[in-house]
């Protein structure tokens, strides 16, 4: 007997106690207060786009480590490992595939967590214990009020502030010498409150070369002033030594090469990352807020990485500074009101870059300095002319400027118009009906225009833009239960993807489309909880090379359910199901070797909840599935089929103190 099945035992006998549930949270939309949207607080019931919201209480019931694990289950999104190694993620809001992570806009209390290159996010750096809830917003409303990036929609990820103040410790331990301890302690004093974590995170990874070492630490700290200024100041540092295990082709699995191991076993990733971000606020007369955020980050990277046709070494740095200063004025009679935000989103990224590549026998060694120079001026409306109606409107002109060095021509720039509208109406005190369109688009980040394996610069790719529509409905069944239902239609010109052909980054020569249907539901009966949601996404390549094929490593179908039972004596079982359907491999847009197969995973929680302390056993993959959340196109002579495999049945077990 493994000691994952052990561990499961000992939980399914946990079931025989009874008990109560998690706590209680609202199940109505007029409830529940969302900031992402306009970049202030509104109701939910308001926002004429598809909201989901995710709270402590959800995080604190289910069986998952990490912020990506939550969005999988709680927020139907299509989450993907695309390193191996359980700590590069991909998060996929409306289909996107490949460069789904430069769709999709991440916020840390508003604060862009979105790199200007290829690296993502840095997920581990948020640890769940501070995390008091996540908002996401799907759909390209969000290019408007804060630029790039946000195409597929935006996550905006609040964390816990000092006004309940309580130190709590974490000990987390389970398969693949996983250990992962954390503190976090929060307060407040007169008018100064704090908080504050730490973490560290070690284990082997279930393949060979996956191994990781993280270590995070974080801080707020809030200052009221004086009843019309406060200052809010955070800062944080992240750093961590992974290994890149790589995919595995076809033909090396079926001559016998195992799931656990790895072709690549010494390709690396080593990452140090912090920042420090202000955020002034002053109260300019009754109705006018004044915003004044600034932030600055500094991350350094260092990696290998091996192919069939040779090898390349890099070490990049990159310097962000952001100004983000903002005007609110909210007029406010009995009918009707409304909430004008303004503002301007100043930023500047430098990247250097010193790269030794070797690509077919060919080996060039040197070094390059990218700038990226964004400014974008916004101004938002939302308007109540009637208790059940809200309508809304924005603009945004924005402008790029890059440099390169060396590089001919040294210099580019572009500009874009940005617009959206929206409008909510509640046809009924339990029913609203929204519609939104938006134009959205992307830049180009900074390593698609640096090409890794050639050594050089191509400084010929353009922003890509979309038209994107969703009309949806929000329906309140009592206070127990509530679903929501969207339809969504997103058109893209230039979409810029990595071609399979060139081995560079290029604009799409065809529209691409993207349509669908989503739906979230959740209800409450008694001691237990149920949500579930599902999503079709199809996709189609309009005209140009790739006229009629899909989007690749994109599934049609995606649904998850997961229901949290209090059995009794402080014992909660949360049980959840992922399914994602098949889609074509990564980079095949021709549509012609076939497709991934699709997976079902079934995780579970039983959690004992005492007055100070807590204990829980996590157990992933209960049913022991044999899948690749990730297959990619081998870009080799042939192309062939490859799989980053995933874990098969692993469990975990943890004990939090709070005092």
């Amino acid at each position: 007997m493994t000691s994952a099945q052990r561990l499961l035992i000992i939980g399914v006998a946990a079931l025989a106690i009874p008990g109560i549930t998690e706590a209680q949270t609202p199940f109505r939309f007029d409830q529940e207060v969302v900031v992402t949207p306009t970049r202030l607080d509104e109701p939910v019931a308001l926002v004429p786009a598809s909201v989901t919201i995710i709270t402590a209480e959800n995080i604190a019931a289910s069986p998952v480590a990490d912020i990506p694990g939550v969005l999988r289950a709680h927020a139907g999104i299509n989450v993907i490992d695309i390193t191996g190694n359980r700590r590069s993620y991909r998060i996929d809001l409306r289909g996107f595939g490949e460069t789904a992570s430069l769709n999709t806009l991440v916020l840390v209390d508003g604060r862009r967590a979105n790199q200007p290159d290829f690296s993502g996010i840095d997920w581990s750096q948020i640890p769940l214990d501070r995390v008091e809830r996540i908002e996401i917003t799907r759909g390209a409303r969000g290019n408007v009020l804060y630029g790039d990036n946000a195409t597929g929609g935006v996550i905006n990820i609040i964390t816990k502030d000092g006004r309940r103040p309580q130190t709590q410790v974490d000990l987390r331990g389970g398969s693949f010498g996983t250990f992962n301890p954390s503190v976090t302690t929060s307060g407040s004093r007169d008018r100064l409150s704090y908080s504050a974590s730490a973490r560290y995170y070690d284990s082997d990874g279930h393949r060979t070369n996956s191994q990781s070492q993280a270590r995070d630490v974080g801080a707020t700290l809030g200052i009221e002033v004086n009843p019309a200024f406060d200052l809010g100041i955070s800062t944080g540092y992240h750093s961590d030594d992974t290994g890149l295990p790589g995919a595995l082709l076809e033909s090396e699995l079926m001559s016998g090469t195992l799931r656990a191991e790895s072709t690549s076993p010494d390709d690396f990733a080593d990452v140090d990352d912090y920042y420090v971000a202000l955020a002034p606020k002053a109260i300019l007369g009754e109705p006018v807020e004044l915003h004044l955020d600034f932030s600055a980050r500094n991350r350094d990277t260092r990696f290998f990485a091996s192919f069939a046709g040779g090898m390349f070494t890099g070490d990049t740095s990159i310097r962000t500074i952001a100004f983000s200063p903002k005007i609110v004025v909210r007029t406010s009679t009995a009918n009707p009101t409304s909430t004008l935000v303004a503002g301007l989103d100043v930023s500047d990224a430098k990247e250097n870059i010193s790269n030794a590549s070797e690509f077919f026998g060919q080996l060039t060694d040197s070094m390059f300095t990218l700038e990226k120079r964004n400014y974008g001026v916004y101004v938002h409306e939302e308007y109540r002319p009637r208790p059940n109606v809200a309508v809304s409107a924005g603009y945004r002109r924005d402008h790029v400027t890059y440099q390169f060095a060396p590089s001919t021509p040294g210099r580019k720039e572009f500009d874009v118009n940005l617009t959206t509208v929206g409008v909510t109406v509640e046809v009924r005190p339990d029913a609203q009906l929204f519609f939104s369109y938006a134009r959205g688009f992307r830049y180009p980040v900074l390593d698609e225009l640096f090409n890794f394996f050639a050594n050089t610069i191509s400084p010929d790719l353009l922003p890509q833009s979309s038209d994107d529509v969703q009309v949806g409905a929000r329906l309140q069944l009592g206070d127990a239960a509530r679903a929501t239902v969207t339809l969504f239609h997103l058109d893209t010109e230039r979409e810029i993807f990595l071609n399979p052909a060139s081995f560079g980054n290029e604009n799409l020569d065809g529209q691409s489309r993207r349509i669908g249907f989503e739906t979230v539901v959740a209800g409450r009966a008694g001691q237990a909880t149920l949500e579930g949601s599902y999503s079709f996404t199809d996709t189609l390549v309009r005209n140009g090379q790739y006229a009629g094929m899909q989007i690749p490593n994109v599934p049609r179908h995606r649904a998850s359910v997961r229901t949290v039972v209090g059995v009794g004596a402080g014992v909660t079982v949360g049980i959840e199901g992922i399914f994602v359907g098949e889609r074509f491999f990564e980079s095949d847009y021709e549509n012609t070797f076939g497709m991934v197969e699709s997976y079902f995973l079934l995780n579970t929680r039983v959690k004992l909840t005492e007055e100070r302390f807590t204990v829980f056993l996590d157990v992933s993959n209960l049913l022991d599935q044999e899948y690749a959340e990730y297959g990619v196109l081998f870009l080799g002579f042939p192309f062939q089929r490859a799989f980053l495999p995933s874990p098969g049945i692993n469990a975990s077990v943890g004990v939090s103190f709070t005092f």
